[in-house]
Formats: structure tokens, C-alpha cells, sequence
């Protein structure tokens, strides 16, 4: 029997070993899928991290840009409820001009409008000048055309107003006249539209 006995411990000692080592190597695999797992959902997170950062520093600069253009535009609707003051002073001066007792007080007016024209651009408000240039649908606004071969075609050659911009930016358009070409038929008469020749 104590043969028996001797193998009966020799046999509990060798079976252990080898399921031990299967579970092992299954535990290790798992424990890999896991870690696997949880590198992805790391990156994961690190990738929603950075664009939230990137998206919140968006917004911080959208929110800096809309506040400067509040600043730089809040005084907008003030100053174009000044421009027809501003162009009931060109319409003084130019009307006293042709009256010789009328100098000091056209002296007055121009002090006043360069003073109001000054705390203008201050603001960030300034005349542009239109005459002679080519017309921009996006600076002027014609308010009639005049037909004439003098001036080149599509030139502003009046301006009944004057244009303002506001910071770069077109605050009202100049109201302009604008030079056209004249007709080829009003040109020639209007017996040379009917073929007719006179008798």
C-alpha cells in the first residue's frame, strides 16, 4: 500500500500543473483585450479632449471677434442719423458761397463741419470721395445718368451726397451721376433711325 500511496501523491502533484497553466494563459489574453480595450477607450477620450479644447477656443475667439465688432460698430445707427446734418452742411456752404455778406457765417458752418467731421472719424466714420472714379455698385448708389462722350463710361462725374464708411466698411453709398455713352440713334438724328432722308 505504500506503493499505492506513493503514486496517489505523485499523481495530485502533475495534474495541477498543467490546468493552472491554461487558465494562466487565458487570464493573460483577457487581461491584453482589456488593455487593449481601454488604451482605445483612453485614445478615445484624449481625441473628444482635444477637439472640446479646440472648439472651446474657437468660441473664446468667435465671442473676442463679435465683442471688438460691437465696440467698432455700437455707434453705427448714431452716426447715420448724423450724415443728413452733415449733408445739410455741404448744401449751406455751397448755397453761401454764391453770397458775398455771407462769409462769416460760411466760415462759422465749415468750423462746425470739420469739428463734427473730426469726432466723426474718431469713431471711425469718414467721407470717401466719388468723382471721376469708376462706379462700384458696392460704394455708390447712381441716382441719375447723364449721356456724354467728355467722360469715360460707368464714371461717377457728380455726387449729390457723399458716401461715409464706417471702419472699412461701406456705411452709406455716395448717390451719384454717372456718364453714359450716348445713343448711336439719338446721335444721328431722327431721320437716321427711320432710313428716311430729308427732302
Amino acid at each position: 500500500m505504500s506503493d499505492e500511496t506513493a503514486d496517489e501523491k505523485k499523481e495530485p502533484e502533475v495534474s495541477p500543473v498543467l490546468p493552472a497553466e491554461v487558465p494562466e494563459e487565458q487570464e493573460i489574453q483577457r487581461l491584453q483585450a482589456a488593455l487593449e480595450a481601454k488604451t482605445r477607450e483612453a485614445e478615445s477620450l484624449q481625441d473628444k479632449n482635444l477637439r472640446l479644447m479646440a472648439e472651446f477656443d474657437n468660441a473664446r475667439k468667435r465671442t473676442v471677434r463679435e465683442r471688438e465688432d460691437y465696440v467698432r460698430f455700437a455707434n453705427e445707427s448714431l452716426i447715420r442719423e448724423l450724415l443728413p446734418v452733415l449733408d445739410n452742411f455741404d448744401r449751406a456752404l455751397l448755397a453761401a458761397k454764391h453770397e458775398p455778406g455771407a462769409a462769416a457765417v460760411t466760415a462759422g458752418v465749415e468750423l462746425i463741419q470739420r469739428e463734427l467731421l473730426r469726432v466723426l472719424e474718431k469713431f471711425g466714420a469718414t467721407p470717401f470721395t466719388s468723382v471721376g472714379l469708376p462706379f462700384d455698385p458696392e460704394r455708390h448708389e447712381a441716382v441719375s445718368r447723364i449721356q456724354t462722350t467728355e467722360h469715360p463710361e460707368m464714371t461717377v462725374i457728380a455726387e449729390t451726397a457723399r458716401g461715409y464708411l464706417l471702419n472699412g466698411r461701406v456705411l452709406r453709398p455716395a448717390l451719384v451721376t454717372v456718364a453714359v455713352a450716348p445713343d448711336t440713334e439719338s446721335a444721328a438724328g431722327p431721320d437716321a433711325s427711320s432710313g428716311e432722308h430729308p427732302s
